[in-house]
């Protein structure tokens, strides 16, 4: 069971053939005249998206970005888990494993990987290499389907534990963005003598005060925005809602239509009002590969489950001592006094521009925030 598989992306062009006839078949809805994106995904820009996605976007080109990376397979805890394991040139790079959200999935991080594992290829200082281990999460693409419950944020973050002894690495650095952000700093409360330090962004724990105990700790200033975070959620969260409660019903619309999938996926990619937002757009064929890597593994409805089979947004997990870096991109809501409530936070930097998706929308900052953090490690 400890068996270690190479692994390639390789969809049959069948599969492709496939998609863009059901592109082409798709029964569109009507829309209200002037509602924009009010009342969910705007009709005309999933449908130019679908358009895109059947006559224009290359599925090739993204598999081989990400063929470019050695990948793998292995069963942890009875689960298939994909991972891309990207050795640094530099003998003393640092082992990091990092993780990724919702709907989003290991491609995001083709564009990091290099710049993380040879910065001196990248024009950046050798001493800043890594060791980079980017898992599919359980139940998403290439780790995909789950074939039991209880593959919820806690049980995920003990297959990485695992995963990292697997491969060798005893000590070694968590990063994550999105569920990622609960994964990465779980892993340093079940191995916390082997994490070295935890960095995440797009912190999903940390917006909302839950408990209005915890709200009295905050600041002014940060329980203002902590209420404005919570009626901006409540606009935004029924997609969590349905998925936090009925996946299976859902995975049958998903499963069966690429358009359906489409929009379901991209009104996350996507802000509700862009005039008004800093935040970077997410590049259409960074959506579209995204998308498609459910599509082609029939996965949608199993990466859903995920908000079934997590707490994520329950009471405060107990507190870590482990050193953490908070990086707060435009987009995104975390607040540092919630955050301390459960982390060792030792580093918090705001940027005000790059988006929840910073591996996809400020990859420069990222790495650049990741470096000087683990610096402070060595």
């Amino acid at each position: 069971m400890d068996t270690i598989t190479p692994f390639s992306v390789d969809v049959p062009e069948s599969e492709i053939d496939e998609l863009r006839q059901r592109i082409a078949a798709t029964r569109w809805p009507d829309q209200l005249p002037g509602v924009g994106w009010g009342y969910g995904v705007a009709l005309d820009d999933v449908r130019e998206l679908a358009e895109y996605w059947r006559d224009g976007y290359d599925w090739r080109v993204h598999e081989r970005k990400l063929n470019a990376y050695p990948q793998f397979t292995t069963t942890i805890d009875g689960q298939n888990i994909h991972f891309v394991h990207a050795r640094s040139p530099e003998p003393d790079a640092v082992p990091m494993i990092i993780t990724h959200g919702w709907p989003s999935t290991v491609h995001d991080f083709v564009d990091i990987i290099g710049p993380l594992t040879d910065p001196r290829a990248h024009g950046g200082d050798p001493a800043d290499a890594f060791d980079v281990v980017a898992p599919s999460l359980p139940g998403f693409a290439y780790s995909g389907p789950t074939t039991a419950t209880g593959w919820g944020t806690t049980r995920i973050a003990a297959a990485w534990a695992e995963l990292m002894s697997r491969l060798g690495h005893e000590r070694y650095v968590a990063q994550g963005g999105d569920f990622g952000s609960i994964i990465a700093p779980e892993l340093g409360r079940i191995v916390p003598d082997r994490v070295l330090g935890v960095h995440v962004n797009a912190l999903a724990t940390a917006s909302t005060a839950h408990d209005p105990a915890d709200a009295e700790k905050l600041t002014d200033e940060e329980r203002a925005r902590s209420e404005a975070s919570s009626a901006e959620w409540m606009e935004r969260s029924g997609y969590a809602m349905i998925q936090s409660t009925r996946p299976q019903t859902l995975a049958y619309g998903l499963l069966d239509s690429p358009a359906g999938q489409l929009a379901w996926n991209y009104e996350w990619f996507a802000d509700y009002d862009p005039a008004a937002s800093k935040t970077t757009p997410i590049d259409r064929d960074a959506i579209l590969t995204d998308v498609s890597s459910f599509w082609f593994t029939r996965t949608a409805g199993s990466a859903a489950r995920i908000y079934r089979e997590s707490n994520a947004w329950g009471a405060a997990p107990q507190p870590s001592g482990v050193p953490t870096a908070v990086a707060n991109f435009a987009g995104d809501g975390a607040i540092r006094g919630l955050a301390e409530l459960a982390d060792n936070v030792v580093r918090w930097t705001e940027y005000d521009h790059g988006g929840h998706f910073a591996s996809l929308q400020a990859p420069d900052l990222l790495v650049a925030d990741i470096r000087e953090f683990v610096r402070t490690l060595r």
